[in-house]
C-alpha cells in the first residue's frame, strides 16, 4: 500500500485539558476514513493539528505526509502540500458569487487583472465535478447550506487537493 499520511503519537494540551493523548492515524492513498466520537472527543483538534491551524510546536508527535515529516507553521503550509480542510463553519462570503468565493485569495489573473472568462470557465468545470448546476455568478446567499458545502469542496478542488479533510 501507498501511505499518504501518518500521524504518530499526537498529543495536544490546552490549559487544564489534554485534548489529544498519544493519537496515531494512518491513511493509504485512495482510502476514506471517518472519525466518530462525541462532541469534545478531539476530532476537530486532530484535524486542526494536521492542517496547521495548530502549528508545529503547539503539540507533541509527528506528522508524516508523503513519507516526509512535516512541520506546518500555518494553514498555507499544509495547503501548499495539497492538504485542504473544510471546517464545520463554512468560510464563504454570502454577498460574493460562487466564482468569487472559490477563487478568493487565489484569483486567476493576467497582468494583475482578474481574468473573468477563465475564472467562470474554471468555476463551471469545478461545479460540474461536485454535481452543482448553479451558474458561477450566483450569489452564495441564494443557495442552501448543502450546496454551499459543495462549493467549499469545489474550492478545495481548485487548489489541487491531494488530501481532503471534511470536519
Amino acid at each position: 500500500m501507498d501511505t499518504i499520511l501518518e500521524m504518530r503519537n499526537i498529543t495536544k494540551t490546552f490549559p487544564g485539558v489534554k485534548a489529544l493523548d498519544d493519537v496515531s492515524l494512518k491513511v493509504e492513498r485512495g482510502e476514506i476514513h471517518a472519525l466518530c466520537g462525541e462532541n469534545g472527543a478531539g476530532k476537530s483538534t486532530l484535524m486542526k493539528v494536521l492542517s496547521g491551524v495548530y502549528p508545529i510546536g503547539t503539540y507533541e508527535g509527528d506528522i508524516l505526509y508523503g513519507g516526509d515529516v512535516q512541520e506546518f507553521k500555518d494553514i498555507r503550509d499544509s495547503e501548499e502540500r495539497g492538504i485542504i480542510i473544510i471546517h464545520q463553519e463554512l468560510a464563504l462570503v454570502p454577498l460574493l458569487s460562487i466564482a468569487e468565493n472559490i477563487f478568493l485569495g487565489n484569483e486567476i489573473c493576467e497582468n494583475g487583472v482578474i481574468n473573468w472568462p477563465a475564472t467562470f470557465a474554471r468555476t463551471s468545470e469545478l461545479l460540474k465535478k461536485v454535481g452543482l448546476r448553479e451558474t458561477p455568478s450566483e450569489l452564495i446567499t441564494n443557495i442552501g447550506v448543502g450546496k454551499q458545502q459543495l462549493v467549499e469542496i469545489a474550492k478545495a478542488l481548485s487548489k489541487k487537493v491531494k488530501l481532503l479533510i471534511l470536519d
